[in-house]
């Protein structure tokens, strides 16, 4: 992460319908998602002002919203779809996002698979 502060969510679960497989689409499954917000926070601290800062109460409504909507092939792409919304909030300057797809269907035993990814405005 570039140099700025960051406010983190971690463990959001929602279930969602992504995967290639025609039971992944049908059955669903849980996701837990990682977002981690860069922004530089001093402005809300001053002021002790949620207005000058991310809201990450809606940041983590609208995370859960796209896991339970369109679905998707891969992880990859839902990720993606996840920082884009992140970086819609005019203080979040980077993010980064982890999906979990404790539930993939893999033959051999796990306990996880996920793709994280970074993105920022600059």
């Amino acid at each position: 992460m570039i140099g700025v502060d960051r406010v983190a969510l971690r463990g959001l679960k929602a279930r969602g319908h992504h995967g290639v497989f025609p039971e992944e689409r049908e059955e669903g499954q849980t996701f837990v998602v990682d977002v981690v917000l860069g922004l530089d926070t001093r402005p809300a601290a001053a002021d002790d002002d949620l207005s000058r800062t991310v809201n990450y109460g809606v940041v983590a409504e609208e995370v859960v919203a796209l896991v339970e909507g369109d679905p998707v092939d891969l992880i990859e792409t839902l990720a993606e779809r996840i920082a884009l919304s992140c970086l819609k909030h005019a203080p979040v300057q980077e993010v980064e996002v982890c999906v979990h797809k404790p539930g993939a269907p893999i033959t051999v035993p796990f306990d996880d698979v996920t793709v994280t990814i970074t993105r920022s405005r600059v």
